[in-house]
């Protein structure tokens, strides 16, 4: 009977056990999935350094018109904001003053030149007879000295002549140089002088201006040295607007001032733009893009492949060669259309970590796809 309990008891624990199997499987997880991140190989790139500067656009030359003479404006003959060529009439005085004055000098000029005439003749008939002691020799010195005074009266009257043709030229206000013309200040009917503290109009050349920066007085040297050198624009310094974009204009690097402001430690940098499409204005607000030194060898990482730490470090995550993902620390430099210059941490020919960061541990394998981001050309400006 006990032998029979027992033949019936095997299948039972048999059961058992195969349940009690089933049960320890199904309560052990799933091995994890490797986690999917966009990697990129980075490579050394030639870097040129960069500094981008706020500057001011000021004109290469810029005159006010004022008045040489004084008198009533007639005319206004010029377009206001137009351009207009050196020597080109801008606005007319009442000449008929003036013309009188020259008309005045001239017949000035004629009677002394008729009295010089006079004198000259009195001294050729009085000469033979001094010779001859016919006359005295105190009446032939005094006909010399009065021909010399009328040949100096013969001078003052042409120069004073001349002053009044001047006068009556100044009557026409000129332009000074060739440039872009405002507006008017002063309008026909008005009386200008000479004393006048507020300009007629203004002229400013403008096909070629200046853009001034502000640079630390610690990278003078750097700049002397890069003075000339192409940036990697178009082979000039770059002038942007305030959104970035670059003007389609081209700047040489002139000089950096000679005085440092106490207040800022800053030196003026000025740079000649070719401003032919009138793109910049005087007065502008703009930035320029000026290079700091030749060419240099560099790694450039994405920004997004940057994680920043609580201890003020920047690490990077790094595919091994058995796909493992290990974090390296790095020190970064100057950024360069969205990717950072990195000056240590990283070599050429690493996988770097750009998108899944969130999804990786120290030693995680991984499941890698391109990234599909923007990456730089083969040659660069660092800023």
């Amino acid at each position: 009977m006990k032998s029979a309990s027992l033949l019936q008891l095997i299948p039972l624990l048999g059961a058992g056990a195969v349940l009690a199997a089933c049960t320890q499987d199904e309560a052990l997880p799933p091995p994890p999935e490797a986690a999917l991140v966009s990697t990129t190989r980075v490579a050394a790139s030639s870097v040129r350094l960069e500094d981008e500067l706020p500057g001011r656009v000021a004109a290469m030359r810029s005159a006010e018109i004022r008045p040489q003479v004084g008198g009533i404006v007639q005319k206004r003959l010029f377009e206001q904001g137009a351009e207009v060529r050196e020597g080109q009439p801008l606005f007319q005085i009442n000449p008929a003053p003036f013309k009188a004055e020259v008309d005045s000098a001239d017949a000035a000029l004629k009677r002394a030149m008729t009295a010089l005439e006079r004198a000259r003749l009195q001294v050729e008939r009085l000469e033979p007879l001094v010779e001859a002691d016919a006359v005295s020799r105190q009446l032939y010195d005094d006909a010399v000295s009065q021909r010399n005074q009328a040949a100096a009266d013969v001078a003052q009257a042409r120069a004073t002549l001349a002053r009044r043709q001047l006068d009556l030229g100044f009557a026409t206000i000129r332009a000074p140089i060739s440039g872009r013309i405002g507006e008017e200040m002063v309008t026909e009917g008005a009386l200008v002088s000479t004393t006048d503290t507020a300009p007629m109009a203004r002229v400013q050349q403008i096909d070629q201006v200046y853009v001034d920066v502000r640079q630390p007085a610690s990278m003078l040297e750097t700049l002397r040295k890069s003075a000339g050198r192409p940036s990697a624009a178009d082979g000039r310094a770059v002038i942007l607007d305030a959104q970035g974009k670059p003007y389609p204009v081209k700047g040489e690097i002139l000089f950096s001032g000679i005085n440092v402001d106490a207040g800022t430690g800053d030196v003026v940098l000025r740079i000649r733009v070719e401003n032919t499409g009138r793109h910049l204005l005087p007065g502008m607000y703009v930035r320029a893009r000026v290079p700091q030194g030749g060419a240099t060898e560099g790694i450039l990482a994405p920004q997004q492949a940057i994680v920043r730490a609580g201890d003020g470090l920047s690490r990077v995550w790094v595919i091994d060669g058995d796909g493992k993902a290990r974090q390296h620390a790095v020190q970064l430099g100057k950024v360069v259309d969205g990717h950072y210059l990195v000056s240590s941490g990283l070599k050429a020919g690493d996988k770097l970590v750009v998108e899944g960061l969130d999804r990786i541990k120290d030693g995680d394998g991984v499941t890698e796809q391109a990234w599909k981001g923007a990456r730089p050309p083969a040659s660069q400006a660092a800023r």
